[in-house]
């Protein structure tokens, strides 16, 4: 298995509550962006080749971005990643039983999912 690590398609927009309805409003009807609600009860966006989801966050103070990347063989990427001392922050999402990949922060507290990709 290869562990070449490609971006993903999705991006996440962890947004506090007192600024969920605004954040769904400013690219709904502001910026007019196609909506989709696939995973209720985060509102997603089709922006250009990606899909951002907006997912309400009741306890974060500020939003954070989360981005994905793409790898055939999630296991060999997070150990070539912690081999760079690549801080893994597996606690900040459940992910469930049996997921294949994992959740990584870069050097600026940016979370990012490490997974293998649904359909390669």
């Amino acid at each position: 298995m290869s562990t070449e690590i490609k971006g993903g398609i999705n991006i996440a927009m962890k947004v506090p509550s007192h600024q969920y309805e605004a954040v769904i409003a400013f690219y709904r009807d502001v910026v007019g962006l196609p909506p989709f609600d696939e995973k209720a009860p985060a509102k997603g966006f089709v922006l250009g080749p990606n899909r951002l989801w907006i997912d309400e966050a009741p306890h974060y103070s500020q939003a954070e971005i989360w981005l994905e990347l793409f790898t055939e063989d999630h296991g060999a990427a997070l150990d070539r990643l912690a081999a760079h001392k690549v801080v893994r922050c597996d606690q900040v999402e459940e992910l469930g039983e049996g997921f294949r990949g994992g959740w990584i922060m870069n050097p600026a507290n940016i979370v990012h999912l490490v997974r293998e990709p649904d359909a390669w």
